[in-house]
C-alpha cells in the first residue's frame, strides 16, 4: 500500500496573500452631468441653472458616492459646484469632481490606507495579481506593507515574484 503524504508547498510557504478585493468599496457610484442644468446644455445662466438645481430630487443619490461631471466643454463656475454640493451633502457619502472610475479608484485607496494591517507584520506577503486593477493600488500597497513585512512580493502564493526581502 502506498502511504505518500500530499503536501500543499504553497500553504507550507507561510506566506499569506493580500487581496485587493478584500478592500474593495462597496458604494454605489453614480455621476451626476451638470450638462443637463445649463443653458443649451453650454451655458450657465444663473436663474435658470439654479432652478434647475433646485428642481432635482437628490434623495436618488442617498448612501451613494457621486461623481460630478460635465460631458460638454462648458465652463462652469465655482459657486455652481458650491451649490450642487449644498443639496447633494444630506444624501451622498461621498462627492467629488471626477468621473465613477476615478472615484472608484479614490475610495478604494481610502479602504486601503485606512485599513487595520497588523495581521501582515513579520509576515511574507504576496500582493495578488490582477491585471485589470489600477497600479496605483499596487504602489500604494508597497508603501504600506514594505515598513510590515518580512518579505513583499507579487503574483500568487505558488509562484510569486520577489519585490523585498528584509
Amino acid at each position: 500500500m502506498n502511504t505518500q503524504t500530499f503536501v500543499n508547498k504553497a500553504e507550507a510557504s507561510g506566506i499569506i496573500a493580500f487581496d485587493f478585493l478584500d478592500y474593495k468599496p462597496t458604494t454605489e457610484i453614480v455621476e451626476l452631468d451638470i450638462k443637463d442644468h445649463l443653458f443649451m446644455g453650454m451655458i450657465v445662466k444663473e436663474k435658470e441653472f439654479k432652478e434647475s438645481i433646485a428642481a432635482v430630487d437628490y434623495s436618488v443619490y442617498n448612501e451613494k458616492a457621486v461623481g460630478i461631471i460635465c460631458s460638454t466643454d462648458a465652463i462652469i463656475p465655482p459657486w455652481a459646484y458650491m451649490l450642487i454640493m449644498e443639496k447633494l451633502s444630506p444624501y451622498a457619502v461621498y462627492v467629488d469632481l471626477n468621473n465613477a472610475e476615478t472615484i472608484l479608484l479614490d475610495l478604494w485607496k481610502r479602504r486601503i490606507t485606512y485599513a487595520d494591517l497588523k495581521h501582515y507584520k513579520n509576515q511574507k506577503v504576496v500582493v495578488r495579481a490582477h491585471t485589470h486593477h489600477d497600479s496605483a493600488l499596487y504602489l500604494l500597497a508597497t508603501g504600506l506593507l514594505k515598513p510590515l513585512v518580512k518579505s513583499l512580493m507579487y503574483g500568487e502564493i505558488g509562484l510569486p515574484k520577489v519585490i523585498f526581502k528584509n
